[in-house]
């Protein structure tokens, strides 16, 4: 009886490490055909894509502009949103550098979002309501920023650990980054709207997520640096 618990044992110990060892296959599988796509990438495109693959590190732009269906006396945001993140499984850092707020010292707070789609067509307002992939209530969409307080008429921040992607099937590349008029009520506003979008307002101002070079990445992170100094 001894010896058939013991050889039941092994049987189940085996059984167990080979699992893990096919999970730990299938993994590195999967990262060195992540690392092998981006490799492609860089030898057929050297110009588009051979940054992608140096240090594993991708970057990211959005060049931000007032919307075309904006009112007159608004505010006229410009700037950049910039993305870094480590492939394939790295956060997400993002820096944001807009300008174009009133310089008055009691400015609202600024909800910024990343938006379903790419499409400005018709201004901000083409780009649809917040990228919402797992279909949860706000503020748990991965693009739900929060708020934005502006200084001297500019925003100037950098954000670490965040939630959205540049890689893999939910990766925001392609869709918008809008910047909107109101604060967001961060989903406690009791009705409806709280819960898709945080009852946030009019949208000023929008952009297009794109890869970019990391020089893009240093000279604005750089510059933070330079005003915490």
């Amino acid at each position: 009886m001894s010896l058939l618990r013991f050889l039941v044992t092994g049987l189940i110990l085996c059984v167990s490490d080979e699992t893990k060892q096919e999970e730990s296959s299938k993994l590195a599988i999967e990262e060195t055909q992540g690392k092998l796509n981006l490799l492609w990438l860089a030898i057929l495109y050297p110009n588009i894509y051979g940054h992608l693959y140096e240090g594993n590190w991708t970057y990211a732009a959005c060049e931000l502009k007032p919307s075309t269906n904006l009112e007159a006396g608004k505010p006229q945001v410009t700037g950049r949103v910039l993305f870094k993140q480590i492939h394939p499984h790295g956060k997400l850092k993002a820096i944001f550098y807009l300008d174009g707020f009133p310089e008055d010292a009691n400015q609202t707070g600024r909800a910024i979002h990343i938006h379903e789609l790419g499409d400005l067509s018709n201004g901000c307002d083409s780009v649809s309501g917040h990228y919402n992939p797992f279909k949860v209530r706000h503020p748990n969409h991965p693009g739900d920023f929060g708020n934005f307080y502006p200084k001297d008429g500019k925003i100037r921040t950098l954000m670490v650990n965040l939630q959205p992607s540049l890689f893999g099937p939910q990766a925001v590349l392609g869709r918008s980054v809008v910047i909107h008029e109101n604060a967001d009520d961060m989903g406690k506003g009791k009705n409806t709207g709280s819960l898709e979008h945080g009852n946030a307002g009019k949208r000023l101002a929008c952009c297009v997520i794109g890869y970019c070079t990391k020089e893009l990445w240093l000279k604005a992170y750089e510059e933070l640096l330079k005003l915490r100094d």
